[in-house]
């Protein structure tokens, strides 16, 4: 393959960079502080809500003076956009955004981003930077898989790779028969998808009787959901290719607000000159140190459509020294803190299960986690698929293997269920691995 796979990128590499990817934290905390204190003031002056916050918190943009005094700032949270639905959290008048975003609103009313020309060219380029640091250049193909319309996947992924010159076939989610023929034809050499799509149509491209390792791919950029390194190891095994992982969320701008490098693939870069991170403890909001677990936070330093502060993402993560650019990185997404299962008082996070899945060969990476109540009981029963050649009368062993491996290792009995290939419903975008059966209420 032509991807650098060296820890340290070449001078040449270096100079199609942009200026901050290989700054010194010295320059990237003075930019920080600066761009920090422009966005608080614009939020505060703009945002209505923002600054009813500051104000019953008694707290005003001229209190910043340094990066630590983020902190006594109140966070952003979901219910704040959804309590301002639609337009209550912009910061500029209507007549100068250029394009709307909206979550789905499956758990109530969706939450709406608005964003300038400005922010649509800084979010092309974070996008950029981010196929280009999965060792991308302008003679690459590139393959969105991700939905377009009001999810930011698509239209992100799009206008990133059309900014860094590649050529982008938009198709967008589903159809998975139609994927498996345009990757054939057109013969893309990244892919832009979620890493359980991914996977659907590794298996299309068998039912049809191709070998996934044979396509033109060779990287696949993945994101809008958490997945672990074993399932890493599965897809790059599987197609032959470079997984990378993307981070984003709508709220904050949507995918590229981290991504990962592929000579090291230890973690997505936040692009730190956009973006400013916190970890936190999810019970108290106190701030912890680098290297510590706890709720990713962020603070926009250059959204001028509906920037926001202090952004409680609700993903578990911890921040990491920076390796192959100057900026930091993030660790694997471990759960969510408003995901996270709690089985007779055991914390249990789907990417958990994924792990040990994973590490059984003859199982596949197609599971869903069944919680259902007995009496004032909670139960988790897992549903996994078998991979293609098993024979049954092994697949029960394979279900103990697992069951104890639960048991030993997150703590937690467990029920196993093993299905066939193409057992577990299979879904075009985010992946669906919890089915809550517990009465509500």
């Amino acid at each position: 393959m032509s991807i650098m796979t060296d820890t340290n990128v070449d001078q040449g590499a270096k100079a199609g960079m942009d200026r901050y990817e290989f700054a010194s934290r010295d320059e990237i905390t003075a930019m920080q502080t600066e761009r920090l204190a422009w966005s608080l003031r614009h939020s505060y002056a703009n945002v209505a809500p923002f600054r009813a916050k500051c104000e019953a918190k008694g707290v005003h943009p001229d209190d910043f003076k340094e990066l630590k005094d983020l902190a006594l700032f109140p966070f952003t949270v979901k219910d704040d956009l959804r309590r301002a639905y639609p337009y209550g959290m912009f910061a500029v008048p209507m007549e100068d955004i250029v394009r709307v975003h909206a979550s789905s609103g499956t758990t109530g009313r969706p939450t709406v981003v608005g964003y300038t020309k400005g922010d649509i060219d800084v979010w092309a380029e974070v996008v950029a930077r981010s196929i280009r640091a999965a060792g991308g250049t302008r003679n690459d193909i590139v393959h969105i898989a991700y939905g377009y319309g009001l999810f930011t996947g698509g239209l992100g992924a799009h206008y990133g790779a059309e900014r860094l010159g590649c050529a982008v076939v938009p198709m967008s989610g589903g159809q998975t028969e139609k994927q498996v023929q345009l990757i054939q034809d057109f013969k893309p050499t990244i892919i832009m998808v979620t890493p359980s799509y991914m996977l659907n149509i590794a298996d299309e491209m068998r039912r049809q009787g191709i070998d996934p390792r044979s396509t033109s791919l060779r990287v696949g950029i993945f994101g809008a959901e958490p997945w672990t390194g074993a399932l890493r190891e599965e897809i790059e095994r599987t197609f032959n290719i470079h997984a990378v992982d993307i981070y984003g969320l709508s709220e904050v701008m949507g995918p590229g607000v981290a991504s990962e490098c592929v000579e090291t693939k230890d973690g997505p870069v936040i692009w730190e000159d956009h973006f400013y991170p916190e970890i936190i403890d999810p019970d108290t909001g106190e701030v912890l140190p680098d290297g510590s677990y706890g709720e990713l936070v962020f603070t926009t330093l250059t959204k001028q459509g509906m920037p926001v502060i202090r952004y409680r993402t609700r993903d578990l993560t911890r921040l990491l020294p920076p390796t192959a650019r100057g900026m930091r990185r993030m660790d694997k997404i471990t759960g969510r803190s408003d995901d996270m299962l709690i089985i007779r008082g055991v914390n249990v996070f789907p990417t958990q299960v994924e792990e040990l899945i994973c590490k059984i060969p003859a199982l596949a990476p197609h599971y869903e986690l069944v919680v259902s109540r007995d009496g004032h009981m909670d139960n988790l029963a897992v549903r996994v698929e078998m991979h293609d050649g098993i024979h049954p009368s092994e697949w029960d062993g394979h279900a103990k293997h697992l069951q104890h491996s639960i048991k030993s290792l997150i703590g937690i009995n467990t029920r196993v269920e093993v299905v066939e290939p193409g057992g577990i419903a299979r879904s075009i975008g985010k992946a669906k691995r919890v089915q809550d059966l517990r009465p509500k209420g």
